[in-house]
């Protein structure tokens, strides 16, 4: 195969890491060919991702942990790559460029009364540039934003060129936020829409964290020897987010640790099992919500195609299944594909299309008046492209 090798990184709301991926690709937009070649996950340490989520934090945030974050984070990026090409013994050399997302430190879909819609990734490009040798594009959801969407989701692009088909797919992410891309059997790319469904991961393994001082449900297991407490999962499916119509997005700054406060606020005598497989039929259900009023009316969905750290919380797909037996729900793994690289190659893609002067989102689902060339271009120290 011919083609280029590029780079994605990916840093989540999830924060258990940075997502590198390294792939050979060929041609554009849907004449793309892709061989991922490598990928791997390298978690942050304590001590970086406390200052990432003193960052993300209203209360705790202040602008010179950020300015000092964004490029302390450009050099932990940076060092992923050289991990993953020096596992795999390839010459960081031979990278013809990189895609990075950065880290969300807010988001801001729609104003807010004197908040403008608006959005922060930092992971600063030029170190990433300047330590690979490569160029490299990031800042990919402010053009999106410039041009009257939320900056979100852009992984749509990505699923179409890799997952249409001659069946109505849906194809449900769960990272630290669930979302969701339609893609419509014999679809043109006109036809697919995306949208966030709610929480992923993100409350599951804030609440798993306050109360067992784990990092995650491991295969969902705590959740798997718990009972649903009903009054609490009723309470949580009044959230209005779960009731609003796509176009959609959220993230920490609705789902974080303040809302899983104000959940363990009101579960003082309840079970720990109980409590987390609460949450984790909270995150099945708005994606049961949102599937049946706003997806079923348009199309009906044939398979289910679950990807994301969420595809790998046995008890989370078991939930799903159950209270979705209509659907056919498969992971990404059996398509021969890898749930946690799915974001990381998505940069790479949109990367590739920046630098093809390619236009990288989908208005349906980010709701832009137009399709627009994402990202920002921060060319190599010492040659273009």
């Amino acid at each position: 195969m011919n083609g280029k090798y590029g780079i994605g990184i990916m840093s989540g709301t999830s924060l258990d890491g940075i997502d590198v991926v390294l792939i050979k690709i060929d041609g554009y937009g849907l004449d793309t060919n892709l061989h991922v070649v490598a990928f791997d996950t390298i978690p942050f340490n304590v001590e970086l991702r406390n200052k990432i989520k003193k960052c993300i934090s209203i209360k705790d945030s202040d602008s010179q942990l950020i300015c000092s974050l964004n490029f302390e984070l450009g050099h932990a990026f940076s060092n992923a790559v050289k991990v993953l090409c020096k596992k795999i013994n390839f010459d960081v050399e031979n990278i013809d460029f990189i895609g990075s997302h950065g880290q969300t430190i807010f988001h801001i879909p729609n104003d807010v009364g004197e908040f403008k819609r608006s959005t922060l990734q930092i992971g600063e490009p030029a170190i990433i540039a300047y330590e690979i040798g490569c160029t490299v594009v990031s800042n990919f959801r402010t053009m999106d934003i410039a041009a009257g969407g939320q900056g979100a989701p852009l992984v749509p692009l990505s699923e179409y060129i890799l997952y249409k088909s001659n069946k109505n797919r849906v194809l449900q992410n769960i990272g630290g936020i669930g979302n969701v891309t339609v893609i419509p059997k014999n679809s043109r790319l006109d036809d697919v829409f995306a949208f966030d469904t709610g929480p992923g991961n993100m409350i599951i393994d804030e609440t798993v964290f306050r109360l067992t001082g784990e990092k995650y449900d491991k295969n969902g297991e705590i959740a798997a020897r718990g009972k649903i407490i009903y009054r609490l999962l009723d309470d949580l499916m009044k959230n209005k987010y779960i009731y609003q119509s796509p176009p959609k997005t959220t993230g920490r700054e609705l789902f974080g640790a303040q809302f899983v406060h104000k959940i363990l606020k009101k579960c003082d005598n309840e079970k720990i099992e109980d409590i987390i497989a609460t949450v984790t039929m909270f995150t099945a259900k708005s994606i049961e919500y949102n599937y049946k009023n706003y997806i079923e009316p348009k199309y009906t969905i044939e398979e289910v195609i679950i990807g994301g750290g969420g595809s790998y919380n046995n008890t989370l797909l078991s939930m799903m299944k159950d209270i979705m037996p209509n659907y056919k729900i498969l992971t990404q793994e059996e398509l021969g594909f890898s749930s946690e690289s799915k974001e990381a190659i998505a940069f790479a893609i949109l990367a590739n299309e920046t630098l093809e002067g390619s236009f990288g989102n989908i208005t349906a689902a980010t709701g832009a008046y137009e399709r627009v060339i994402l990202g920002n271009i921060t060319p190599a120290p010492k040659k273009f492209i």
